[in-house]
């Protein structure tokens, strides 16, 4: 029966060393960031008492945000209040990328006033306090019999912190986008500014979950160490208990002096032994 004991404890100890080893693997979160928008996340999060790392893709072109299973959750809903993801612009080359035939003149205002506003918008998001911002611009077509061309416009919407307070920036803010677009009054510019909503408040968590949460990786690794060792320390006291035996017929190695060695006892057939034990009984 002391045979199974190795097997017995590989059973039991081998999968709790694979469920302590998937513990300590962490979630990914976002993927394909650069490593600006990668440090400012990781920060956002620590600061809010949550696991995160950071990690290169398998390129090394993007990195990896990654927290915890068990902060999954709490993680996007802070990332989501501090407006992470960033969101990504197109830049004038971008836009203006020269592919296929000529575009129309048509075709090319509609190009040149989606990247003004993607320009601008990103200038607008490099404002302290900004979570989002975005422009949108509308230029009208020229008409040659009118008297007086149409004006153009443009709306901002920005989204900051609750506790930024942008109102006297205002006037700066539209300033930017007068001073961006050709023939756009001051006055046909509209900024509206909208607060985004509180980072969730933690839940509370006892002293255990606080050191869970700061070295339970640790903790994890630690523990399926000692499995694995625990493991590998039975089975070879069981080894040690039952060395191996050889196997019938074997000759051992000749011995120093030419002397023969001496031939492994054979062991006795079931029947013969059954039957002196019948004859030592008889006479007996």
């Amino acid at each position: 029966m002391s045979a199974f004991i190795p097997r017995r404890a590989a059973r039991v100890l081998a999968p709790l060393a694979l469920v302590l080893l998937a513990a300590c693997s962490q979630q990914e979160l976002y993927g394909q960031l650069n490593e600006r928008q990668a440090n400012e996340m990781v920060a956002v999060l620590r600061n809010a008492g949550l696991v995160a790392e950071k990690t290169a893709s398998r390129d090394g072109k993007a990195y990896v945000v990654s927290t915890s299973a068990h902060d999954f959750s709490r993680a996007v809903e802070v990332l989501h209040a501090g407006g992470f993801p960033r969101d990504s612009f197109d830049t004038l080359g971008q836009v203006f990328k020269k592919e296929g035939f000529v575009s129309s003149p048509t075709e090319e205002r509609a190009r040149f006033t989606h990247a003004l506003s993607q320009e601008l918008s990103h200038t607008l998001s490099n404002i302290d306090g900004v979570v989002q911002a975005r422009v949108h611009v509308s230029v009208p077509d020229k008409n040659p019999l009118a008297d007086k061309p149409t004006p153009a416009t443009a709306s901002v919407f920005i989204k900051h912190r609750p506790g930024v307070d942008l109102t006297q920036q205002v006037g700066k803010i539209k300033a930017l986008v007068v001073n961006a677009m050709e023939g756009l009054p001051y006055d046909n510019v509209t900024v509206a500014m909208f607060p985004a909503e509180p980072i969730p408040p933690a839940l509370p968590r006892s002293a255990l979950a606080v050191a869970w949460a700061n070295y339970g990786n640790a903790i994890l690794a630690v523990g399926a160490a000692g499995a694995l060792a625990l493991l590998a320390a039975m089975f070879i006291w069981w080894r040690q208990r039952h060395p191996p035996t050889a196997p019938r017929g074997a000759q051992l190695p000749a011995a120093p002096g030419g002397a023969k060695p001496p031939a492994v006892p054979r062991r006795a057939p079931l029947r013969a032994v059954a039957g002196e034990a019948a004859r030592a009984s008889a006479e007996g």
